[in-house]
């Protein structure tokens, strides 16, 4: 009986049509692609990015241009790491710009004004960025989760007022003749990789930690996912609200800081449109705007993509005003994406 069952399925199995066989590999096929675009599609993205700008851009696959990159995207991916955060609670910040430039002017004044030492001095003003960038923060945080403001009304009123209190220390005029101590956090090299592409790495990896093997970073997404349920089964989500924003805020402290000894003096005009590339690069790296979904694995490899990016038009010399549609299309491609996952790991 064992035998004839055996046989029969042998038999069925050597009868299916090679129409059938072909739909099923012509399925399984797709649903690999599918995946291969829902999972690692920012991945697969930037391998056909870098192949395409070696072809077009002579320049792009030299040593000099790779250093280049890497300092083009280390103060974005400081940014990008803490608005990671932001953005999994479901919230925003279009202030990141504007703190940059107020924290960059403030972090000048003070060097030039020479409180102890060169060294000392960089240490404290590092430290003062970043407080005053947490406290921006702590207000944004509060605004949003203790009065129930929408981020996007009170990061906007901030990143107005940011920008006009930088211009009002400086008379619109930067503020340079700093001492070279300053400028070795944004220009300083440590062997062939630069200070701040460290810094970026680092940042990169303790968030990273922090959002996936703390029960701070369990309650991040948790909040995002389903901010009522949340509450109700014991989170503080007001505290975890606020506390993502403080953090943010320090990054962007930090991020100023970095800015302003890169060029050699505090600019206030300076992070123009940060908000613009590091929102996109959260959001290319695959975390969702309306919060709970996404990591700062993605958001690094979103940095990097648009960095490439716009140092391919660069080389290409695409003006900046061409770049900003094209950026403009990529994050619109990623947010289509995005509202497509579900559907498309349904099929």
């Amino acid at each position: 009986m064992a035998k004839e069952t055996i046989a029969q399925t042998a038999t069925e199995t050597t009868r299916t049509p090679p129409q059938a066989r072909l739909r099923a590999l012509s399925s399984s096929s797709s649903s690999f692609a599918l995946r291969l675009i829902t999972d690692y599609g920012i991945i697969v993205a930037f391998i056909i990015e870098v192949a395409a700008f070696a072809l077009i851009a002579p320049r792009f696959f030299t040593f000099s241009n790779g250093i280049n990159v890497a300092l083009q995207v280390a103060i974005t991916g400081i940014l990008a790491a803490g608005m990671t955060m932001v953005i999994l609670t479901g919230g925003i910040d279009l202030s990141v710009g504007s703190v940059v430039a107020l924290t960059g002017v403030l972090s000048a004044f003070l060097m030039k004004a020479g409180l102890i030492s060169p060294a000392l001095d960089l240490l404290i003003v590092i430290a003062v960025a970043v407080a005053v960038g947490a406290c921006f923060g702590a207000f944004s945080g509060l605004a949003v989760s203790k009065l129930n403001f929408p981020p996007f009304v009170v990061t906007l009123a901030l990143m107005t007022i940011c920008r006009g209190i930088a211009f009002i220390m400086t008379d619109g005029f930067s503020v340079g003749d700093l001492p070279s101590t300053f400028n070795y956090l944004g220009q300083g090299h440590i062997g062939p990789v630069p200070v701040l592409v460290i810094i970026m790495a680092v940042i990169f990896i303790l968030s990273h930690v922090v959002l996936t093997r703390t029960r701070f970073g369990r309650y991040v997404y948790a909040v995002g996912s389903n901010e009522q349920a949340s509450y109700l089964s014991g989170i503080n989500t007001s505290q975890v609200k606020t506390a993502v924003y403080i953090i943010n805020g320090a990054l962007v402290g930090l991020g100023g800081v970095a800015l302003a000894s890169r060029l050699g003096a505090g600019v206030p005009s300076s992070g123009q449109f940060y908000e613009l590339d590091v929102i996109a690069a959260v959001v290319v790296g695959g975390t969702s705007l309306s919060g709970g979904k996404g990591s700062v694995v993605g958001s690094f490899w979103g940095t990097v993509f648009i960095g490439v990016l716009n140092n391919g038009l660069n080389l290409r010399n695409v003006d900046p005003y061409r770049q900003r549609i094209v950026l403009g299309v990529v994050i619109l491609l990623a947010v289509m994406l995005d509202r497509l996952k579900p559907s498309l790991k349904r099929d």
